[in-house]
């Protein structure tokens, strides 16, 4: 029976599509290995949001092809799949010779159950892609434009967790609040890479990419169905953006015992300054406007976010506005970056990247423990 040994890089997404592109080999007789060195192929399951996750990809390659050549030993196939694909085939064979196939993942990847290695949790994919346009984000070129699920299917998969055992499930996606809305068609490809005048006033905001609901928004629809189905007790979704953190969701987790009270709500900056380069579509005010809403009405929610340091332009004074962000809001848990430019983004066109290595260092060292390192002993509420 031939073996295959799957790398995973990066996000929540990546180790979901992962346990999909198990079930896909297993399913063509292949067995999983945990050894590398021993599989018939070898699948790199891509991060690209930042250069550091592809150079851990290029370094993973380079040690695969320096242990082979040294053993003598023929070398597995490799294929290359997920962020990475941004990248042209013809382009990525030539910066990594050691992939013999790429791969991407699309709706295929739901043609066989996944294989978890949790039997308790479990991740579902609701969504993959992304609308928006947010300046630093390489995620709408790797993966595409927002294509939802449907809420059959989705129910049908946890339906079938259910009856296996399972007992808490993650919605992802990219937006994951903005599942099933109906979207606006731009091609970010064409506006980015085609046009040489590109300004920041020319990329749409965020929050207009999509139709405002006239209803109920349908991924609150989606919570109160999960919600219906025997056996599952905590309902997770991740990851949410600002912009529609709708009324009636909040409403939703308030009244609903199984949706949880962690909010995953990325502010990326803490100043007006930078979110508006990086077009978040939002102010300080209003993110904080946001949680203070939350918060109002359920007194035990808490809080992650994501945050970059060291964008274009960055000065101690956005940076400090950030900090201060932080120790108003007391997250329980943020995901810090450096920034660093991606290939085709709009950021990496229009500004240059003038904060040094040695100041994003910094600043990431700061955050990082203020945030993360149980420094809050409480989280106060947002005046």
């Amino acid at each position: 029976m031939p073996s295959v040994f799957i790398k995973t890089f990066g996000c929540q997404a990546n180790k979901s599509d992962s346990e999909r592109v198990l079930g896909d080999y297993e399913a063509r007789g292949f067995k999983e290995t945990q050894n590398w060195k021993e599989a018939d192929e070898i699948v790199v399951n891509t991060c690209s949001v930042r250069q550091s996750a592809e150079d851990r990809v290029t370094g993973f390659l380079l040690n695969v092809e320096k242990f082979f050549a040294q053993n003598k030993k023929v070398k597995p196939k490799v294929i290359l799949t997920g962020c990475m694909l941004h990248i042209k085939e013809k382009e990525i064979k030539t910066l990594l010779p050691q992939v013999d196939e790429v791969l991407p993942i699309g709706e295929e990847g739901f043609n066989q159950k996944a294989i978890r290695k949790d039997k308790f949790h479990a991740w579902v994919p609701i969504s993959s892609g992304c609308n928006s346009f947010c300046t630093f984000c390489i995620v709408p070129f790797s993966r595409g434009r927002e294509k939802s699920r449907s809420q059959e299917e989705i129910l049908i998969e946890v339906n079938d967790l259910a009856k296996s055992g399972y007992k808490q499930i993650t919605l992802l996606g990219q937006n994951v609040n903005s599942w099933g809305l109906e979207k606006v068609g731009i091609s970010l490809r064409k506006m980015f890479m085609e046009n040489s005048n590109l300004s920041i006033e020319d990329i749409p905001e965020n929050a207009s990419q999509y139709q405002k609901p006239a209803d109920k928004p349908p991924f609150v629809t989606l919570l109160q169905e999960i919600s219906k189905i025997d056996g599952i007790e905590k309902i997770s979704f991740f990851t949410s953006n600002p912009w529609d953190f709708w009324n009636e969701l909040i409403e939703e987790i308030k009244n609903n015992p199984k949706v949880d009270r962690f909010i995953h709500l990325p502010v990326q900056s803490g100043s007006d300054r930078i979110l508006k380069l990086m077009n978040r579509g939002y102010t300080r005010a209003s993110y904080l406007n946001i949680i203070n809403k939350i918060m109002s009405q359920i007194p035990d929610a808490v809080f992650g976010t994501d945050i970059i340091v060291g964008f274009p332009g960055e000065t101690d004074q956005d940076f400090q506005q950030t900090v201060d962000l932080v120790k108003e809001v007391g997250f329980k848990v943020a995901f810090v970056a450096r920034y660093s430019p991606r290939p085709g983004t709009a950021s990496a066109r229009l500004f240059p990247d003038d904060v040094s290595a040695k100041v994003k260092k910094e600043r990431w060292e700061i955050l990082d423990k203020l945030a993360n390192k149980d420094t809050l002993k409480e989280r106060p509420m947002v005046p």
